[in-house]
């Protein structure tokens, strides 16, 4: 898979822009746009690890779209449970 659409890294910049409180002390938008394109390309850069790490009958059935999207919950349960029930919902 290839890195986002520049429209697409331009909507989650935004969105994390809307975050409210979520703002980093010293970063500029422009230094955010930055972590989000860094963000993506290390994302792009690193499938290949990231497949290889997950159990061999999940790599091998499960969609690019269903192992994308582990990777995304596991992500947001580190930013916190609200984070993760709000891409999941009900997650207990």
């Amino acid at each position: 898979m290839a890195v986002l659409p520049d429209a697409d890294r331009a909507r989650i910049w935004r969105g994390l822009m809307r975050q409210a409180g979520q703002g980093v002390a010293n970063v500029t938008k422009t230094d955010l746009r930055a972590a989000v394109d860094a963000t993506d390309q290390w994302i792009d850069d690193n499938q290949t690890n990231f497949n290889n790490a997950l159990p061999t009958a999940f790599k091998n059935n499960a969609s690019l779209a269903q192992k994308t999207l582990l990777f995304c919950a596991v992500a947001c349960m580190r930013v916190g449970l609200t984070t993760l029930q709000r891409l999941f919902g009900e997650v207990d």
